[in-house]
This record gives C-alpha cells, sequence and structure tokens, in this order.
C-alpha cells in the first residue's frame, strides 16, 4: 500500500477503507500528508522490476534509478522516505561511456559526451561502495584554453553508501547558477571545478587529454550540500555517463 501513488491510494484503497485495519489506514494517510513521516519497519518496498530498456548499468539498480528520476522532475525531493514509493521511471538511460569499457581519459568522455543534452553520470568511488553522481540538463563541451563555467539552474549532484544503501541518499541542488559545471580539454564530467572534480593534472605534460584521470575529490562550494564526509582525493573503480531520453512505452 505505501508503495502506491497518490491517485492510486485515492482510487483504489480509500474506497474500501472500510475493509483496513484502522491503524494501517491512519499510517498510510498520514504517510501521504506528512512527506517526512517514518514508515513503519514492515513496510515491504517496491519490488524489483526488469531493468532491460531503462539502463544498462553497472553502478546502480532501478530503486536508485527511480530516485534520480524524481528528482530530474523534482517530485517528492523533500521527503526522506521517498524510496518507499512505487518506482518513476518516465525515461529510459542510453549509455554513452562506460569506464572499463571506453577508458578514464578526458579525451574518450568528450569525444563520447560533447554535445549531448541531459546526461548522468555516475562514479563507483574505489576502495569502497560509495556512489556519487551528477545531472546536467545541458550538454558537456570541450573548449579550448583553461576552460570555462557552464550555467544551469537545474543541475544536481548526490551520493549514495552503495548500490543497496539507498535509503540516505545525499542530493545537493546548485546554488551559484553560474558555476554549475566546468568544462575543460583535460576534465572529465566536473560539477563546479570543486564539487565534483575529476581531471588528469599535470601542468607540465601537454598530453593531459589522453591520460587517465589523476586528481577527483570532492569540496563542497556551488551546490547546496556536500556530498562527501571527507574533501581527500580518490581513485574511481568505474564511472558511467548516460543520455537521459523520454521513454516508449
Amino acid at each position: 500500500f505505501f508503495s502506491l501513488s497518490s491517485d492510486e491510494l485515492v482510487q483504489k484503497i480509500r474506497p474500501y477503507k472500510k475493509l483496513l485495519n484502522d491503524q494501517l489506514y491512519e499510517e498510510l494517510i498520514y504517510s501521504y500528508l506528512d512527506s517526512n513521516s517514518k514508515p513503519n519497519d514492515n513496510i515491504l518496498l517496491p519490488r524489483y522490476r526488469n531493468i532491460d530498456g531503462i539502463i544498462d548499468s553497472k553502478i546502480v539498480n532501478l530503486n536508485i534509478v527511480s530516485l534520480v528520476s524524481r528528482w530530474i522532475d523534482k517530485i517528492d525531493i523533500k521527503s526522506k522516505f521517498t524510496y518507499t514509493r512505487e518506482f518513476y521511471l518516465p525515461y529510459k538511460f542510453k549509455l554513452l561511456l562506460r569506464g572499463s569499457r571506453n577508458g578514464f581519459t578526458p579525451e574518450s568522455f568528450h569525444e563520447l559526451c560533447d554535445n549531448k543534452p541531459c546526461t548522468l553520470t555516475l562514479i563507483k568511488v574505489k576502495g569502497t561502495e560509495e556512489i556519487i553522481g551528477g545531472y546536467n540538463p545541458t550538454i558537456w563541451k570541450s573548449p579550448g584554453g583553461y576552460g570555462e563555467y557552464g550555467k544551469t539552474k537545474d543541475s544536481f549532484i548526490f551520493s549514495f553508501k552503495s548500490k543497496d544503501n539507498f535509503k540516505d541518499p545525499i542530493l545537493s541542488y546548485v546554488k551559484n547558477y553560474d558555476q554549475a559545471f566546468f568544462y575543460g580539454s583535460s576534465y572529465g564530467p566536473t560539477f563546479d571545478d570543486l564539487d565534483i572534480y575529476v581531471e588528469y593534472e599535470d601542468d607540465e605534460d601537454e598530453d593531459d587529454k589522453h591520460k587517465n584521470y589523476n586528481f577527483i575529490r570532492c569540496v563542497q562550494r556551488s551546490y547546496e550540500k556536500k556530498i562527501r564526509d571527507t574533501e581527500d582525493e580518490f581513485l574511481i573503480d568505474d564511472y558511467e555517463v548516460f543520455q537521459i531520453l523520454e521513454r516508449d512505452y
């Protein structure tokens, strides 16, 4: 019951409320009136559905995809318990790049991902189960020179403790719209140039775009919240970039 949409609650459950346990019905109604009401520990989470045709990912599952899709459409973004709702899957995610398949260089990122609107980046942190990522509703590009900032008011970044621990994600929307992204030939998918920073960095190496990323970290600046407990550098176990498209039902 708790994973139903509000429309389904009104149409399919409310007419039969006399058949339900009073306490169950009260908890059910309260969960929709107060988005931050803690669900009963006995509530079953939405059942796993076939991921085929929605996303080909080695990093996340449908529970995370559903949450990210809600964040894109700004649905239930203030609720701590959105994961108990029904799956929300209006999009399909076209795989553009997977590091373990296409490489971990700025060059491969820009060749495969530049000028494609609406992308989702997923990064698996090496040595942990942690997942970080970000949504770019505009495009990635590779300008000359040092690089430049990209602007938007609709991007966000996030983190999950693991693929299967999706109950306590950190969601952080952009607050400095003028520095939502950073574009550069030696950079990967970079949000601001600190919040999620992915680059091959060597001031004396002119061949930097062909080398694997060697400087990755998260330092909160242009987004509302920090998404990692530490600002230390880390390595990437794998990463994926998807273009987000409307699903054909």
